[in-house]
Order: C-alpha cells, then sequence, then structure tokens
C-alpha cells in the first residue's frame, strides 16, 4: 500500500551502509566522514562495530603514514609491514609501531625481534634499494614517504635463492581549507630470480584526488606496468630498480597531466550541447578560469 511504512534497516544493513561510506571516504576526510556517519547512526555501539571494521582497511589501502613517538621516522599503515591487527613494521628503523587505527596515531614502538627481520643478505639488498627510493621519493614527491619490505624469502642466507623485495611509495596533500585533498600511491613487487639472474618488477600505481569547492569532484587513476633487469650486486640492483621506478611513474604522471589538459576539448564537450539555452557559447579553450558555480553563473547570465 502507498502509505505503508518502509520497512526499518536492520543493524546489520546500516553497519554495512556505515562501512561503505567509511571505506570510500576521499584521501584524507575519513575522520570528516566518520563524524557524519557517526551523528547519522546515532547508535555508538553500532558504530563502534563499523569503525573498528572500515579504519582498518582504509588505512591499509590509503597506504596512510603516522609518525611514530620521538620523531624518529614514520611508520607506513601497509599489509606488507603488518605483523598483527595493530602492529605495523618500519624497516629503516627496525621498529614496530603499536597503531590506533581509529584515531590514526601511533601509541607506541618496540624494537623488531630478530624474527621479524629478514637475513642479512636479503637486509643488504633492502637497505641498498630503500636508500636509492629514499633519495628518490625525496626529490619527487612532496612529504613523500617510502619503505622497502621483504615480501618473501626473508630467511634466505646466501645466493642460490628467490627472494622478493616490495617497494611502497606514498604521498599525500591534505588542504580542507582550500577544499581539495589527493593521494599518490605506488606499490612495486621485485621477484630476485637467482637461477636466470634476472629481477622482475610489476607495479601498481593510484592517484587519489577531490575538490569541493562549490562542487564535487574526485579523481581515482589507477594503472599497472611491469618491467625486467638484471640481477647485479645490491647497489647496482637498487640503481637499476629505482631508475625503472622513476621512469613508469614519470611517465604516467606525464601521462594523467596530458589527458587532463585535454578536457575542455574531448570530455567537456560531450558533457552538454554545444549552445545552452543561453544561446552563449561556452569559451572550452579556457575552462581553468571558472570555478564550478559562481564563474560560470557570472560568465554565461545564468540566474540574471
Amino acid at each position: 500500500m502507498a502509505d505503508e511504512e518502509e520497512a526499518e534497516l536492520s543493524e546489520k544493513q546500516k553497519k554495512e551502509i556505515a562501512k561503505w561510506f567509511l571505506l570510500n571516504s576521499p584521501p584524507g576526510e575519513i575522520q570528516f566522514v566518520a563524524k557524519d556517519v557517526k551523528a547519522v547512526i546515532n547508535d555508538d555501539v553500532l558504530y563502534g562495530e563499523a569503525a573498528s571494521e572500515a579504519f582498518p582497511l582504509y588505512n591499509k589501502s590509503h597506504l596512510i603514514s603516522i609518525e611514530m613517538p620521538g620523531r624518529i621516522g614514520d611508520v607506513i599503515v601497509t599489509s606488507y609491514g603488518e605483523l598483527g591487527e595493530t602492529e605495523f613494521i618500519d624497516p629503516r628503523t627496525a621498529q614496530v609501531a603499536v597503531v590506533d587505527h581509529i584515531k590514526q596515531v601511533c601509541t607506541e614502538v618496540r624494537p623488531a625481534q630478530d624474527e621479524e627481520l629478514p637475513s642479512a643478505y636479503v637486509e643488504e639488498f633492502r637497505c641498498a634499494l630503500d636508500a636509492e627510493i629514499l633519495k628518490y621519493v625525496g626529490e619527487a614527491y612532496l612529504k613523500g614517504v617510502c619503505s622497502v619490505y621483504c615480501g618473501n624469502g626473508k630467511d634466505v642466507e646466501g645466493p642460490g635463492f628467490d627472494f622478493e623485495l616490495v617497494v611502497v611509495i606514498s604521498a599525500a596533500r591534505h588542504s580542507p581549507q582550500n577544499f581539495c585533498n589527493g593521494s599518490w600511491r605506488s606499490v612495486w613487487s621485485i621477484e630476485f630470480k637467482d637461477e636466470i639472474q634476472m629481477l622482475e618488477l610489476k607495479g601498481k600505481l593510484q592517484v587519489g584526488a577531490h575538490y569541493f569547492e562549490e562542487g564535487n569532484v574526485q579523481l581515482d587513476a589507477k594503472h599497472e606496468c611491469k618491467d625486467t633487469t638484471i640481477f647485479q650486486s645490491s647497489e647496482d640492483s637498487a640503481i637499476a630498480i629505482s631508475n625503472i621506478i622513476r621512469q613508469h611513474e614519470t611517465e604516467y604522471l606525464t601521462s594523467l597531466e596530458a589527458s587532463y589538459s585535454n578536457l575542455p576539448d574531448t570530455t567537456f564537450k560531450d558533457l552538454r550541447r554545444k549552445l545552452p539555452v543561453t544561446r552563449t557559447l561556452f569559451p572550452w579553450q579556457n575552462t581553468l578560469q571558472f570555478s564550478l558555480t559562481r564563474d560560470i553563473t557570472k560568465e554565461l547570465g545564468i540566474g540574471k
């Protein structure tokens, strides 16, 4: 019947909806979303359950970095460094950070145990690569952080066996006061193939951005790539890997810039008819001068 009341959502449904909103928060905005979700649910227990499930997944997928006490460095919250539900290792300092996922802070640190660290042989390659990636990230990304983990074969003691290193790069720029937030995330797995003396690289790159001044525009771009190089000494392998990563990431950023610089001549034109109801041609060649609504309203004379 038309006047029949809609069925009340179950607690499970409410929790899943809350988790969806939290997990799909734009870069750097989950705390703002959480505040609104909590107010809408109006149930602290239900919100707590949703938050406790969503925040860890969000933090790991967004590769957030958290400062460790004592200014000893930042730890990246990633599955590659996860030792437990709240423990994440920082290979560079050999420290394990205990993380509060919901508050997104590090509550304490402890030294990593021997069994949590790679062998001296693998560490030699890991440390050399970490130094090169740290140099690259410092040059390429403002406020970027990086870390190199041992993905597989951390107990390999010398030549004759395969092992894997994983490079994680995370850079974020949060400026909510200017109505924009963005992040860069890249994960590179490098398989050291001893038998064929080759290194196989697989990269996953992701860019996210949110612009919300008088509108709501989001970007979520992903890219995957592969490459190979020869197995060399730790220092030479590190330089070769770093150069490959630099090349692929630079090419991807350049392609993104080219794509979006062409938006006025392609995508934007397809979004609407050439002549709006005002019968005034829209200046596609100079769209960057407009804000989302105010300047367009002024230029086209809408609302006069």
